[in-house]
């Protein structure tokens, strides 16, 4: 016999004493659901191969249960479209946190246009009142005629100075200059000027109120009707270059930029030079109301001689 005979014959023999067991198994009633032993058992030995209704043998299924596996296995291929829930969550997020940036955004710049728009309205309304309440003043002329105070002789001497000579004034105003009465000094109160200090030009002298031909005899003199030191307007002082002291003898010299001290009663106001210039002894527009706090220095020019006006201006640089 070859190999391959006796494996099958060995084969066989373990098969018969397998199922020989199984016989005994059977007798004794240990064994259930004899009637699904293996088809290939059954075979084997020339037994009819018997599958009750409904039974399941050990490799597959009845056709019902296949047809129904089949139908399960093509509903099981059938693959849907997976929705990833967090993707869809992140992007909803996103898309709220850009409306709520969005609308932070509007929010704040409708508020700043708004508080703009009010800023601007009470701006206006201020203003408003501050010109309704305190309307820009018209400079006082000192004798009723637009001449600069500060001439080198008395406005009010009999006949006058001709034109021509030293601080002469013009003939056809010298009818309403012999007219003139200076107004009255007004009483020294707690913020008007006392006392002025240059250091450049070696200057420390009173201030008086008033800048008439009397006044300008004792110091320097306050334009009555112009503004005290550190209001808002402008500070108009007169004093002579060659008469009574020579205050302001060396005006021309001050150079922008120095210093001009200013006291009252109680407190300090030191004025930076801007300007200087020379003008006619008609030019009184120098002395016009300012919307700044300013200083205008007025005197005769040039020295001895005194045909015009030297006008050194100021601003405001601090209050002590």
């Amino acid at each position: 016999m070859s190999t391959e005979e006796l494996e099958q014959v060995v084969a066989l023999r373990k098969r018969e004493k397998r199922l020989e067991r199984l016989r005994k198994i059977e007798a004794d009633g240990r064994l259930a659901g004899a009637g699904q032993r293996d088809p290939s058992d059954r075979a084997s030995l020339g037994q009819p191969q018997v599958r009750p209704v409904g039974a399941t043998t050990r490799y597959g299924s009845t056709r019902v249960e296949r047809k129904r596996s089949g139908l399960a296995a093509a509903l099981a291929s059938i693959s849907l479209p997976r929705v990833n829930l967090r993707w869809v969550s992140n992007r909803f997020l996103i898309l709220v946190e850009i409306i709520a940036v969005a609308g932070l955004t509007w929010t704040l710049w409708d508020t700043w246009q708004t508080r703009q728009e009010l800023n601007r309205e009470v701006t206006q309304i201020h203003r408003e009142t501050i010109e309704e309440a305190f309307p820009t003043p018209s400079p006082t002329p000192l004798i009723g005629v637009a001449l600069l105070p500060g001439g080198h002789t008395s406005p009010i001497t009999e006949g006058g100075a001709g034109p021509g000579e030293a601080g002469g004034i013009p003939e056809h105003l010298l009818p309403r200059v012999t007219a003139y009465k200076p107004p009255p000094v007004p009483t020294l109160g707690p913020e008007q000027p006392r006392r002025l200090v240059i250091p450049a030009i070696n200057v420390d002298h009173p201030i008086v109120p008033g800048d008439d031909w009397e006044q300008l005899k004792k110091g320097i003199g306050h334009h009555i009707g112009s503004a005290n030191p550190g209001e808002v307007g402008n500070v108009v002082l007169t004093a002579h270059n060659d008469i009574y002291g020579e205050i302001f003898r060396k005006l021309d010299e001050l150079e922008v930029g120095e210093e001009v001290t200013v006291y009252t009663s109680s407190r300090r106001h030191v004025y930076t030079i801007q300007s200087r210039r020379i003008v006619e002894p008609t030019e009184a527009s120098v002395m016009a109301p300012t919307r700044g706090p300013t200083i205008t220095l007025i005197s005769c020019y040039p020295y001895l001689i005194d045909t015009h006006r030297i006008i050194v201006t100021g601003t405001l640089k601090e209050e002590l």
